[in-house]
């Protein structure tokens, strides 16, 4: 069982419903918890578990496929698709996590004025020929979670004394990042025979505004306890998602709230699935924390930026320590990535 102290589950039913009281009292809750440890569990969330079963069942038949297979389906622009094992390094870490994934994003036409002006993260979504079963799965899911993030912004802006549309602009055409991914078993030791622990995701805090994952049911998400340094679990609660902040929302927030270090490691000998969505803003949203009234006798800590500035800036770092010819995370769609 997870530490429900450190990592509350909070139902936001009545948030969802719009009654104004039971708003206030999970607005009130998420506050608390963000205070604390950056992370929640929330139940009646909205996403239903057909769609949630659809996107695993179609996720996990895809990566059970031969690599060759799914290298086909590797990013040719936007950054979306397959993402082989070494794509990604932590900053700080030893070695590249050991996870693939499969990443969607919000489906532009090539003629969008974001796509035109070469935003990043911005285009046609990258999918694998011949499998409509997974578009169709992914996209359902996709669209629903950005439902619920949506719900919950609205119970991040009320717990911050903004009012409960404050995020709502900010959204409109979001830089969402959906990822399935896929944690083969840890092998007893490194295959190339280089040091350091293996992660399927070193410690790390999200780069966004807030993180929603569903996560089957084998385990190995931590939490670090931020006074003691250890690790808590984070196992899967049935019927709930995690929910976390990232740096973004902490700057945002002019620090009230602050992301935490969290890490997987999948040492169970199965496969493990997750699937994350990075519920972020417009590319061009600008992101002051002046705007989110950092109160009385404080000032703020970080100059304004732009959601995507920021983002992409994360994003890079992470993929710099790439030998690969692909250029890098921010190349305009149009050019491989």
């Amino acid at each position: 069982m997870p530490d429900l102290d450190y990592i509350p589950v909070i139902d936001i039913d009545g948030l969802r419903r719009r009654d104004p009281g039971r708003t206030a009292q999970v607005a009130e809750q998420v506050g608390r918890a963000f205070s604390l440890s950056g992370f929640c569990y929330i139940r009646n969330h909205g996403v239903d578990d057909r769609i949630i079963a659809d996107a695993a069942r179609a996720a996990m038949a895809f990566f059970r496929q031969p690599l060759e297979e799914k290298l086909k389906a590797a990013p040719r622009e936007s950054v979306r698709g397959f993402n082989a094992i070494g794509r990604t390094k932590m900053a700080g870490a030893a070695n590249p996590d050991h996870k693939e994934y499969f990443q969607i994003g919000l489906e532009l036409p090539r003629d969008d004025p974001a796509v035109l002006a070469g935003q990043p993260l911005r285009g046609p979504n990258q999918w694998p020929e011949g499998d409509p079963e997974f578009r169709r799965a992914l996209t359902g899911y996709f669209d629903a979670i950005a439902a619920c993030g949506q719900d919950f912004l609205r119970a991040v802006a009320l717990s911050l004394g903004a009012e409960a549309d404050f995020f709502a602009d900010k959204y409109d055409k979001p830089l969402q990042r959906t990822q399935c991914v896929y944690y083969p078993p840890h092998p007893p030791k490194r295959e190339d025979g280089s040091e350091g622990e293996l992660f399927g995701v070193a410690p790390h805090t999200d780069y966004g505004c807030v993180t929603l994952l569903w996560q089957d049911d084998v385990g190995g998400l931590e939490v670090q306890d931020r006074s003691a340094g250890t690790w808590i679990p984070a196992p899967p609660v049935p019927g709930a998602l995690v929910v976390n902040i990232g740096d973004l929302l902490a700057r945002w927030s002019n620090d009230r709230y602050r992301s935490t270090l969290h890490r997987v490691t999948n040492r169970s000998g199965r496969e493990r699935l997750s699937i994350a969505t990075f519920y972020d803003p417009d590319y061009t949203a600008p992101v002051d924390a002046a705007a989110l009234d950092p109160g009385p006798g404080r000032t703020t800590v970080y100059p304004p930026t732009t959601a995507g500035a920021y983002i992409m800036g994360r994003i890079n770092a992470s993929q710099a320590h790439r030998t690969d010819a692909a250029p890098p995370a921010d190349a305009p769609a149009g050019s491989l990535a």
